[in-house]
């Protein structure tokens, strides 16, 4: 820390002349004796432990890039073919396809993503092409991109892409599929284009907890023997 001219750091040291900083150390958000600033405005708001941080990834640039050449629309466009071309970068828990540009896009284009808008995908579906989003974690995405995992299937999808078909490459890790409520509920939705929605029986929704009106099994409560007897008993 040094103290004095015999030291080696000098007569003060670093800390300068005389003060509280200089003689001693100083708390975090030490206001020289007045009210700290904490507590005269307080802490409002909190941190939300569910929200998502999505990398956005707009349809004009998306073509673009495709005009330039540096992403091959013949081919499914996923986080990996995203993240070679340099059309994105630093992904954390996924991509969300927008569809601010859309008006410029021309190529059919099959992407495949975490999230997608509606007039994204409407957009992509009226120029010929298709939409798939699927489930992504953290870990899965950085492996993804070093092609140590397959970026489309895992166990439970069934997504079938054009031109895709045939035996696939095996991988070292295997993509994980969702687990939360939340996260299934999304991805079973056909609205959303999810990879699950193969799993919904038709006329169900994809809420795992509401059942559709009209789909339950009405089952007939028995009436006890006992109970039967004293409504046949009744005089009145």
């Amino acid at each position: 820390r040094g103290r004095g001219p015999s030291s080696g750091k000098g007569k003060t040291s670093g800390r300068g002349h005389k003060g509280q900083k200089q003689h001693g150390k100083v708390p975090r958000g030490f206001n020289g004796g007045q009210t700290k600033d904490e507590v005269v405005h307080g802490i409002r708001g909190f941190t939300n432990v569910f929200s998502v941080d999505m990398k956005p990834l707009n349809l004009e640039k998306v073509q673009s890039w495709v005009n330039q050449g540096r992403l091959n629309p013949s081919r499914p466009i996923t986080i990996r073919e995203l993240a070679k071309s340099r059309c994105i970068s630093q992904v954390k828990d996924g991509v969300k396809l927008l569809a601010k540009g859309s008006e410029t896009l021309t190529s059919p284009l099959h992407i495949i993503a975490s999230r997608a808008s509606a007039s994204a995908i409407a957009a992509v579906e009226a120029a010929g092409g298709s939409v798939t989003t699927r489930y992504y974690t953290l870990q899965s995405i950085q492996r993804v991109i070093k092609g140590k995992i397959d970026p489309i299937h895992s166990l439970q999808s069934q997504i079938s892409i054009t031109g895709q078909e045939g035996a696939r490459k095996e991988y070292p890790y295997r993509l994980p599929d969702p687990t939360s409520r939340k996260d299934i509920e999304y991805y079973r939705d056909p609205a959303h284009r999810g990879y699950l929605n193969h799993q919904l029986e038709e006329g169900h929704g994809p809420s795992l907890f509401f059942k559709t009106p009209g789909t339950g099994k009405f089952v007939a409560k028995a009436v006890k023997k006992k109970a039967a007897n004293a409504l046949e008993n009744r005089i009145w």
